[in-house]
């Protein structure tokens, strides 16, 4: 009897690596199995050299409902240090993986997106939302927080009032809200979300993939940075990107297009 694999990762000629949860049955759920899965899909695909952009979708009618009730039961009955140390050993290292990552990640959120499921979409670089799917920071509503950067994440997309808001009182956010206030980039029929998706996905693939890279580094680390010492990291990106191939042939194109419209 074959097993079903908790994690599905494919690449497409473009370069696409799409990253499936695939626990339809569980609204993809996670269990352990599933969280370091997750994590050696997202190391694979960082280090598959044919990746241009990762797509992390939920197969079936969910994107992700958090953890696995049943993996829970098993987490309840640790001692303290037990619990932590799971995080820290399991959960934090998607965090962690997404941090470092120099490929952009787009979420598509299918469905329902609940609990550590829409802290995940959270720690993508982008989100499209399905028009049907939610939201909801769902932790309070069992007496626990969000162990896994969901308090890091979201107050800096939506604000520190709105964030709290989520938090204390677990309600499920729709898309169109979503939409309005920074939990996603855009909403689209349901039919139509992989496909925008993978155009997204397409249209970032086809750029110069070094200044993509480069741009995502000085967006994060700038959130951390004083202003001079952003400016001196992106003039050196600036100096580097200068001697690429792709920077020399955009600007013999543009002058190409520039002496023929004279």
């Amino acid at each position: 009897m074959s097993v079903v694999p908790a994690i599905l990762l494919a690449v497409d000629a473009d370069g696409i690596a799409t990253l499936t949860l695939n626990r339809p049955d569980q609204l993809n759920a996670f269990d352990l199995e599933m969280v370091d899965a997750w994590r050696a899909a997202l190391e694979q695909a960082e280090a598959d050299e044919r990746v241009k952009v990762i797509v992390v979708t939920g197969a079936g009618r969910a994107f992700c409902a958090g953890g696995d009730f049943e993996e829970m039961a098993k987490f309840s009955e640790m001692d303290s240090m037990g619990r932590k140390d799971f995080l820290y050993r399991h959960v934090h290292r998607i965090a962690l993986t997404l941090e470092r990552m120099e490929k952009p990640v787009i979420a598509a959120v299918n469905g329902a997106a609940r609990g550590a499921g829409c802290d995940m979409a959270l720690m993508c670089d982008i989100r499209l939302m399905a028009s049907s799917a939610t939201l909801a920071e769902s932790y309070i509503n069992i007496g626990l927080m969000a162990g896994d950067a969901g308090a890091w994440y979201l107050p800096r997309l939506i604000g520190t009032a709105r964030a709290l808001e989520l938090f204390w009182t677990g309600r499920v956010v729709g898309a169109e809200e979503a939409d309005r206030i920074g939990m996603v980039n855009r909403v689209v029929p349901d039919a139509e979300l992989m496909t925008a998706t993978y155009d997204m996905a397409r249209t970032i693939a086809a750029k110069p993939q070094q200044a993509v890279r480069f741009f995502r580094r000085a967006v994060y680390q700038s959130q951390t940075m004083a202003l001079a010492t952003h400016l001196d990291m992106v003039s050196s990106h600036m100096a580097v990107l200068e001697d690429t191939p792709e920077h020399r042939a955009g600007i013999a194109a543009f002058r190409t297009r520039s002496r023929a419209s004279k």
